[in-house]
């Protein structure tokens, strides 16, 4: 469906894919639109919601300058997914095993015992995260940087045994059958500790050299970077860095599902097919309408004309496999998921266990108050999100879970 409505009392229009938005999400739309480095117009997709400066679901042209808040601290967060040679009806009754064996697999979740056991990161990283490591680390990789920014390394920040892990919140490993009745694999994470640390990091680094100007911003999450700087050139290094780490995390967990499910069924199971990636928070520098400029897609995946992305519902609901169209009013973009009707704690104030019970019927998961945040109540109706960007992308695979773990 077409753009929805339009507000043009900005420096540039804000075209909004969705009559499903927030005040609060208005407000930060109209601080965004008021920035004198953007192009064109805003594109915000129809899973909008309020995000930390800027909305999650927004798409944000600018030209010599960047907003790393708008980025966000999650850099290079998305989703793959890889089809498997395995069918619902081969699985038998090992949903339980394959979710236990994939917990087990995959470092997932929050500190226990008050903070002493990390269940989000590695003891010991396997060999091939502490490879990987070695040579592709922040410090191998961008040295100089490293050396002017030391505190992209600060003490708490859990760079090599965070990589191959799924971390917390709405990141989640599924297994799930499209309507062949053919299993997937799909997954959702990003660059961990360390992207929140290069997120952070530079945003404090854009406050400092506002500092003249911050108070005039409406919401001093915008400061910018301004290009042709050195830390300019340093945080977009770092971003696609850590844009390098957070596919390389989903590739690892990738593979330690698979042998999960291998593990739990007593023989090998592989790719049926080629797999798919696709970031939802990052930058990239792109043409459109005929200008060469910077895109943030935050909560928003590429969708050029052919190119395949996915879009997850909640824990219970359906996700899908999408094609784009190259929609030029969208900046060739989709929405990310089914975009938070409530926010965590509203979530775990309404509903109980029960709900949660009822919520994801069928599905192999834990249902206990640890995840209420992530209940499907809790999110926009997947379909409706669909349905108002019909002329974004086309669905080439519905997705439903049959297995599913969340951090």
């Amino acid at each position: 469906m077409p753009v929805k409505e339009v507000m043009g009392q900005g420096r540039v229009p804000v075209k909004i894919y969705t009559h499903d938005i927030e005040e609060g999400a208005r407000k930060q739309l109209a601080n965004v639109a008021a920035l004198p480095f953007l192009f064109h117009h805003v594109a915000v997709m129809p899973d909008v919601h309020v995000g930390i400066g800027a909305v999650v679901g927004a798409v944000i042209p600018t030209k010599g300058a960047v907003v790393p808040a708008a980025v966000g601290v999650d850099i290079g967060c998305g989703m793959t997914a890889l089809p498997l040679d395995l069918t619902t009806a081969q699985l038998g009754d090992t949903a339980r095993d394959i979710r236990l064996r994939i917990e087990e697999a995959v470092p997932h979740g929050r500190t226990d015992n008050g903070g002493r056991n990390d269940r989000g990161a590695w003891g010991e990283p396997p060999p091939a995260m502490a490879n990987w490591w070695r040579d592709h680390g922040l410090q191998r990789a961008l040295p100089e940087v490293v050396t002017r920014h030391p505190g992209l390394l600060g003490r708490q920040t859990n760079t090599l045994n965070h990589l191959g892990t799924l971390g917390t919140g709405n990141h989640f490993i599924e297994i799930c059958h499209d309507e062949a009745e053919r299993l997937w694999i799909m997954l959702h994470s990003g660059s961990r500790g360390i992207g929140n640390r290069i997120g952070t990091y530079f945003i404090e680094q854009a406050r400092r050299g506002m500092a003249r100007d911050l108070a005039r911003l409406p919401d001093r999450d915008l400061a910018w970077l301004t290009e042709g700087s050195e830390t300019f050139a340093d945080y977009v290094a770092a971003v696609n860095w850590a844009q390098g780490f957070a596919k390389a995390n989903r590739r690892f967990m990738l593979e330690r599902v698979l042998d999960a499910v291998s593990a739990a069924l007593g023989r090998e199971i592989r790719p049926a097919g080629e797999g798919i990636d696709c970031h939802h928070n990052y930058l990239a520098r792109e043409v459109h309408f005929d200008r060469s400029v910077w895109i943030t897609r935050k909560g928003a995946i590429r969708a050029g004309v052919g190119e395949l992305g996915l879009i997850p519902g909640s824990m219970g609901a359906r996700s899908f496999v999408v094609r784009g169209l190259g929609n030029t009013e969208s900046f060739c973009s989709c929405s990310h998921g089914a975009g938070r009707r409530m926010s965590r704690s509203d979530a775990t104030r309404r509903f109980t266990p029960e709900d949660l019970e009822r919520q994801t019927a069928g599905v192999e998961c834990r249902k206990d108050r640890r995840v209420l945040d992530e209940i499907p109540g809790a999110y926009k109706d997947i379909d409706q999100v669909m349905a108002n960007q019909d002329d974004l992308v086309e669905v080439v695979h519905t997705l439903k879970q049959v297995v599913c773990v969340k951090g």
